[in-house]
């Protein structure tokens, strides 16, 4: 059984950019790819460990995984799948949080010998220039599509911040950095992060002229259907 086949059977898939590339690449282990956690509490939760356990498993057969820390973008907030805007955490809070991730993720993956990378968006998004990043990256996103995603249609009657409107466009240039500075081809994630994901191929392609690639994983659902996260109620730690 191939490793696509056994994701295919465990049930993990949900959507795929290219299906026919991302199985060729992960099944002979040429992908370098990455995850992404915003850490806006001290621990990760069960949840992070469905994401830590197809990382592991890609890693095992020979894909080269990146932990993405979000020391910037959980400064903003991602709206999708909230109903209200989170809790802002200060600067502090974040790096606390950053430092427990690290440790309990070092339990899953192997960063031994460069088999892993673990690095902080903090490192770049915190000195970006606002100017900047509006003629660097403002053209490549337009609103109109930006509106059709579900993680904003679900919030414009209730609210949505300029503050959340520009997570998508943080996680995007995540992607374009990441395959710019490390060769990072495809982004894995919860199926929440579809409408993100795609920002950063996009941004890649219009950017690079070059492919990238994403694939969402089925997300970890309560008995009332609703994802099982941090600021659900009931949420399962894994500290």
């Amino acid at each position: 059984m191939t490793l696509f086949e056994e994701l295919q059977r465990r049930g993990l898939l949900a959507q795929l950019t290219d299906e026919k590339e991302i199985k060729e690449l992960i099944n002979a282990g040429k992908a370098t790819f990455y995850i992404g956690f915003d850490p806006t509490a001290d621990s990760l939760h069960v949840g992070h460990f469905m994401a830590l356990c197809l990382m592991k498993r890609l890693q095992m057969a020979g894909n080269k995984p990146i932990v993405l820390l979000g020391g910037g973008t959980g400064m903003i907030g991602d709206p999708s799948g909230k109903t209200d805007m989170r809790k802002m955490l200060t600067r502090e809070d974040i790096e606390h949080n950053v430092e427990c991730f690290k440790k309990q993720m070092s339990r899953f993956i192997d960063f031994s010998d460069g088999k892993a990378l673990a690095v902080n968006n903090a490192d770049w998004l915190l000195d970006l220039n606002y100017v900047d990043v509006l003629r660097e990256v403002g053209p490549c996103f337009s609103v109109n599509k930006m509106l059709t995603f579900e993680c904003y249609k679900q919030r414009m009657e209730r609210g949505l911040t300029f503050l959340e409107f520009n997570y998508m466009i943080m996680q995007s240039y995540d992607f374009y950095r990441l395959f710019q500075d490390y060769g990072c081809n495809m982004q894995f994630g919860g199926d929440d992060q579809w409408a993100n994901m795609l920002g950063g191929t996009e941004l890649i392609r219009k950017k690079l002229g070059k492919d990238a690639y994403a694939m969402t994983i089925t997300l970890l659902l309560n008995s009332e259907g609703k994802k099982m996260g941090k600021t659900e109620k009931g949420a399962v730690w894994l500290d």
